[in-house]
């Protein structure tokens, strides 16, 4: 089979981490297989694909284009930027068309609103697509109603990132479309316990050291305006300064939609209109996030939405941590309160202050979670597992290209009938 995935950004966030652990996995199961990225920037999304050995193209997608969004409430403010914006669409639909048609895939995989947007409009006919959806699509009217449209095209489904957000999805698209959901996964290898630098994240905080013992509690996310960063300093504020323990703020900002996120200087405020500057730490982006979360004793979820699906829950989990967490939306499918970490309500400064103290004061506890919560991603989200997941959603796909007009075309690779989709999803001795 030939795979074609494309990203909207070069960066990497959440979505794009996802998009890496699933072509690392696919590629170990199946190494004949031909796989390609197409992002619509350039980025160091761009080396980690390939770095992987995957063929990666950029398609620059417009500045007005890419700054199209409403995840910071635009509401259907956004159609009318989308209308005064359609020739960028147009064009760049079409220049993107020819790339897919020139790449010949047997299916586009879309990664992100505008991916899904933008790839269904520029697929060649007859080749399917699957979204992956990452976020919820109730929550963004304006988007909610564009891919309504979209969801029109033949030869559509999806894969959600969890239970909720396939509900969510049926909910705006209709029981027309396929939609499995598949949760993401982590490299458990990579994200795993190990010895850390706190001094590391005090100096790229520009702080200096903390002394022997101190608890280092860290919020790890993109600087997106609903991770709960205001909320974490909310929480701060109420925790005893006395307390043995500092805390951190390790991310930055990734997107280029307007307003749909944080800046560091604003962070930075709003940090210290509640009187915590002096106790937290403004690490920025991380090369190494396996690192800086080892190099932390407590790691803390926020977000003051449901969260699709909540990775930083996961990789906080395997790498042994002690991790509070909110328990909404798709998170709440990753943990059991008290077992493998300790849930708050959303928006809830108080709970959330009171989880931490908890944890600061209780290192028996921080280690039990620890433990537990390593077990359960080693049980359900180890990315080495992933691809077994998706080989029904490509199995599919391998069943409807025997519909395709080209089929002559590909015969060759994907050999036809029923026997075939076994051949394809077995071969290579799995």
């Amino acid at each position: 089979m030939k795979l074609l995935y494309f990203n909207p950004v070069g960066s990497i966030g959440g979505a794009e981490m996802c998009l890496l652990d699933l072509l690392a996995s696919t590629t170990r199961a199946r190494p004949g297989w031909q796989v390609g990225v197409v992002l619509g920037d350039d980025g160091p999304l761009r080396a980690a694909v390939e770095a992987l050995g995957v063929r990666c193209l950029v398609e620059p997608m417009p500045g007005a284009l890419a700054s199209l969004g409403d995840a910071g409430g635009g509401g259907f403010g956004l159609l009318a930027r989308m209308a005064a914006s359609a020739g960028s669409v147009l064009s760049y639909s079409a220049r993107l068309g020819r790339l897919f048609r020139s790449e010949r895939p047997d299916l586009i995989q879309t990664n992100g609103m505008k991916a899904h947007l933008l790839g269904s409009r520029a697929a060649p006919r007859g080749v399917p697509v699957v979204w992956h959806l990452h976020d919820y699509l109730g929550s963004r009217p304006a988007m909610a109603r564009l891919l309504g449209l979209a969801s029109k095209r033949p030869g559509l489904s999806a894969v959600a990132v969890s239970r909720s957000v396939l509900d969510d999805a049926r909910g705006v698209l209709g029981p027309a479309i396929p939609i499995r959901a598949i949760h993401n996964a982590v490299d458990v290898r990579r994200f795993a316990p190990g010895p850390g630098d706190g001094e590391a994240l005090d100096r790229a905080s520009g702080l200096p050291a903390a002394p022997p013992g101190t608890v280092r509690v860290g919020l790890v996310a993109t600087f997106a305006r609903w991770k709960g960063h205001d909320v974490f300093f909310d929480a701060i504020s109420r925790i005893a300064p006395d307390r043995p323990s500092r805390f951190y703020v390790v991310g930055g900002p990734i997107y280029r939609s307007n307003g749909s996120q944080w800046s560091m200087e604003e962070l930075r405020l709003e940090a210290a209109r509640r009187g915590v500057a002096d106790r937290v730490g403004f690490v920025g982006p991380v090369d190494d996030p396996a690192g800086a979360l080892r190099s932390l004793d407590i790691a803390v979820h926020a977000s003051t939405r449901p969260e699709p699906f909540g990775r930083a829950i996961v990789e906080g989990m395997a790498t042994g941590l002690a991790v509070v967490a909110i328990a909404d939306g798709g998170a709440a499918e990753l943990f059991v309160d008290g077992e493998s970490a300790l849930g708050c309500p959303p928006n809830d400064p108080e709970a959330l202050a009171r989880a931490i103290d908890r944890l600061i004061l209780d290192p028996s506890l921080r280690r039990r979670l620890g433990e537990d919560g390593r077990r359960a991603v080693q049980a359900r989200f180890d990315a080495d597992r992933l691809f077994e997941a998706w080989a029904p959603v490509y199995s599919d796909v391998a069943r409807s290209v025997e519909d395709r007009p080209d089929r002559a075309l590909i015969s060759s690779r994907i050999p036809r009938g029923r026997a075939a989709d076994t051949e394809v999803l077995n071969a290579h001795g799995r």
